[in-house]
């Protein structure tokens, strides 16, 4: 597939700026579009309960999932066992704000409308979904442990501080939980998250991910960039967080095989790309997502997710 992404820009630029580069996807908008138009009626009759009133989602059940710290490398599957269980779909957020002039055609794929996720969130929520964090996901795919029924996961990268003011109000609303990948350079900084509210999310159930120091290509890094853009950002989390931070997601989306050796060595245990097809020697280290375009409906957002996984 073909990737397209935003320029990188320097540190000293992003100072200047006070913007930062942000993931992208392997598909465009309008190709989801057409494709998910053609979905099955099954698909798209479910997708469309989000017409219906808002409620929360039946409660998930618990169940004993393990994660890392609990399950030993040697009650592990193997790599063909986990790349054979079915994926969870799961879904990566950038932006969640209204679109302005400026906004070209290509950056509204990562610019949801603030009323457009609020019905993207109700659809899952009426739709019978029920949000999953990674140590879930971890035991399911490395033991096969039970999920809860439609499970999803909800993904959130590079800090932006509307991700706090109003995608994590609507979560709560349906009792829904997320990850946040995020990127260090950019805490505190306007439009961006503070150290506060990122604790705030860690203490309220939803998991912190690292996204780098300040995005730059994995494929690129060498020698030190290892130390800058992956363990230091980590302790800065974990000081801010009081927790482990052990997922991670890659910048863009890109990634390589030199990469996941690297990320092992530096605590992490999984890590999240985007749309391309999973490392069937580490499926762990290149699980997918999809990008929630901002042009998408409901139904959409729904059948999208029933082809992509």
């Amino acid at each position: 597939m073909k990737l397209t992404h935003y320029p990188l820009l320097a540190a000293a630029t992003l100072a200047t700026l006070g913007a930062l580069p942000a993931c992208t996807d392997s598909k465009t908008a309008n190709a989801a579009e057409s494709a998910a138009s053609n979905a099955s009626p099954g698909a798209d009759s479910a997708a469309t309960a989000g017409s219906s009133a808002a409620s929360p989602a039946p409660a998930a059940p618990a169940g004993n999932t393990g994660s890392p710290t609990t399950i030993p490398p040697g009650k592990r599957a193997d790599a063909a066992t986990i790349t054979a269980r079915p994926q969870v779909p799961i879904l990566c957020y950038h932006q969640i704000r209204e679109w302005r002039p400026k906004d070209s055609k290509g950056a509204k794929d990562y610019i949801v409308p603030v009323e457009r996720f609020k019905e993207q969130i109700k659809m899952l929520a009426d739709s019978g979904y029920h949000t999953i964090l990674p140590d879930q996901l971890f035991a399911y795919l490395t033991t096969g442990a039970p999920l809860p029924s439609k499970p999803v996961m909800l993904t959130f990268d590079d800090t932006d501080l509307d991700q706090f003011t109003v995608a994590r109000p609507t979560l709560d609303k349906y009792g829904f939980k997320a990850v946040y990948f995020i990127m260090t350079v950019s805490i505190g900084r306007p439009r961006y998250m503070s150290k506060a509210q990122i604790k705030q999310l860690a203490d309220e159930g939803n998991v912190i991910g690292s996204h780098t120091w300040d995005h730059h290509n994995v494929k690129k890094y060498q020698g030190q960039d290892w130390v800058t853009q992956i363990e230091e950002p980590t302790k800065k989390l974990e000081e801010i967080t009081g927790k482990k931070i052990n997922y991670f997601a890659y910048p863009f989306g890109l990634w390589n095989p030199e990469a996941i050796p690297e990320l092992k060595k530096r605590g992490m245990d999984a890590a999240f790309i985007l749309a391309e097809k999973r490392d069937p020697q580490d499926p762990l280290y290149t699980i997918r997502r999809i990008i929630a375009s901002g042009y998408w409906s409901p139904r959409t957002l729904h059948n999208s997710m029933v082809q992509s996984f």
